[in-house]
């Protein structure tokens, strides 16, 4: 009975190590399934592959214009009309009205020098104008009681009641009073001439705006020594420069070989650095009729066709030479993609943008096209990565790398 029991009992632990030995198989099974489906949906989904190399371009917003435009050229805003205003006198300024951005019309005075010694002339001048008139109206009065006298010794002298030498020194009395009127007349135009050149030095103190304009930069302060020249010591010359905003325009240098596609009159879009969501109308203003053998280009003034307070001389510009006018409808940017970044048909197209080295399928709506690119109503925001090149070989989830330009 005890050997019947101990056999019984082999039995029972060999099926036991059977049933655990299955078991093992099993799970060891799963796992090499659950791998092998793991590996497949990697490899589906290009994480066991390489990268693919892609070239990417980004959505950007474009205006209508760039799709028209024959040329572009870089360039400054500059004043056409500009003034360094100084004085024609040496002196100590004393008063300075105005300062950088101050607007002055025509005529008004920005600065004055010290001018005591020429109001003291002037008003000598006026002094000696007023003393000479006196002097005209003695000499008159003079004149004419000596014609009244001659007169008199004339029908006197007819009818033989005076004497010879009492009408010839009436005569000479009159002859003389009319020599005094002369004389004193000529005192009074000398003595108005002095007078108007002692009020020409003392309008040479005051510094006048030439023409309406704007402060550009101040050059001295009040106590400065001013010389026309500014040639001595601690002197200045130019007290304040002045631009007349109504004449900026942008200068820029079109090469030599691409001159032919500008126009006087040619219709222009002007882009300034300082201003870089604004874009300006323009027009080819000159040509200037020289070429820079340096730089082997010819300068080109273009002038802007609307007005803008927030354009300073200096700024740096970007002008875009195109084939027609700009219409009212093509003033507003829109967003764009290359036309070769899109695939799939009108109504079910769509893009891959790339985001952490992947490739992600967006669907997308398009609008108008615009030379190599194309409107994206919807599916994309500006500076997005997109793929390219090349499209047949992108993924949804591919890994991919992009190449360096």
């Amino acid at each position: 009975m005890a050997g019947d029991e101990i056999s019984k009992l082999r039995i029972k632990k060999a099926g036991t190590a059977a049933g655990t030995g299955r078991k093992k198989k099993y799970i060891i099974f799963l796992i090499i399934i659950f791998v092998l489906i793991a590996a497949w949906i990697l490899y589906k989904q290009g994480h066991l592959t390489p990268a693919l190399e892609v070239r990417i371009s980004k959505v950007v917003n474009i205006y209508p214009s760039q799709t028209y435009t024959l040329l572009n050229a870089s360039g400054y805003v500059v004043a056409q009309r500009k003034a360094a205003v100084a004085s024609k006198i040496t002196g100590r300024l004393v008063f300075l009205g105005v300062e950088e951005g101050s607007r002055v019309r025509k005529g008004e005075i920005v600065a004055r020098l010290e001018n005591e010694d020429a109001i003291a002339a002037r008003n000598r001048a006026v002094a000696n104008v007023n003393a000479a008139r006196a002097s005209l109206e003695q000499a008159m009065a003079e004149l004419d009681d000596s014609l009244l006298n001659f007169n008199r010794m004339e029908q006197l002298s007819k009818r033989g009641s005076v004497a010879k030498s009492e009408h010839d020194a009436a005569e000479t009395r009159m002859k003389r009073a009319k020599a005094s009127v002369s004389a004193q007349k000529a005192a009074v135009q000398a003595g108005e001439a002095a007078l108007k050149e002692t009020e020409v030095m003392l309008e040479y103190a005051n510094m006048r705006a030439p023409f309406d304009a704007v402060v550009l930069t101040k050059n001295a302060d009040i106590g400065d020594i001013v010389t026309p020249i500014g040639a001595a010591a601690n002197a200045k010359a130019a007290v304040v420069d002045i631009a007349d905003m109504g004449s900026l325009q942008i200068e820029v240098d079109v090469s030599e070989s691409n001159i032919d596609l500008v126009k006087k009159g040619q219709p222009c879009e002007i882009r300034l650095d300082a201003l870089q969501d604004s874009r300006f109308r323009g027009a080819v203003h000159m040509i200037v009729p020289t070429a820079d053998r340096a730089k082997a280009s010819i300068m080109v003034k273009v002038a802007f066709t609307d007005k803008d307070p927030r354009i300073l001389p200096e700024m740096s510009a970007k002008v875009a030479f195109l084939s027609r006018e700009i219409l009212p409808e093509e003033q507003k940017s829109f967003k764009a993609v290359p036309a070769g970044a899109i695939t799939g048909k009108e109504g079910n197209q769509f893009v891959f943008s790339v985001k952490k080295d992947r490739a992600n399928k967006i669907m997308i709506k398009t609008g108008r096209p615009a030379g190599d690119m194309t409107e994206v109503i919807s599916g994309l925001e500006t500076g997005e990565v997109l793929v390219t090149e090349p499209l047949d070989k992108v993924k949804d989830g591919m890994k991919v790398k992009v190449l360096e330009e």
